[in-house]
């Protein structure tokens, strides 16, 4: 069994930002969660409506944003802590992709970390 994050959302939170440094993996991070978001309410779609392409398009949609997203993260100098277990591996994809990720773009902070790395001239 995985290990278990007494606070999911707040344990994600708290080192955010240090692995989310690299301006390369900003910008396919950019990219990448909304096409995770947009795949998975595909899928979800699919499975509603019985059909096989949607349900397709999102797997495809879903598997491609997070093969983008495990590049990004490679680039970063910290990297994040590993999953302990496939139910943590879910958890903590799904919290960030759906909660994580917008609050840290929302909050401004991906703006701050992208101005980071291209200061105005």
């Amino acid at each position: 069994m995985g290990k278990r994050h007494p606070n999911l959302f707040a344990s994600q939170w708290h080192g955010y930002a240090a692995n989310h440094r690299n301006s390369t993996n900003l910008a396919l991070h950019i990219i990448a969660v909304p096409l995770f978001i947009v795949a998975a309410a595909t899928l979800v779609s699919g499975l509603f409506d019985l059909s096989l392409s949607q349900i397709l398009l999102g797997a495809i949609g879903i598997a491609a944003s997070l093969v983008i997203q495990a590049r990004g993260h490679k680039l970063e100098e910290q990297a994040p802590e590993p999953f302990s277990g496939r139910r943590d591996a879910i958890g903590r994809l799904l919290a960030e992709q759906f909660v994580t990720f917008p609050r840290f773009v929302l909050s401004g902070a991906w703006w701050r970390a992208w101005r980071k790395k291209h200061p105005r001239r």
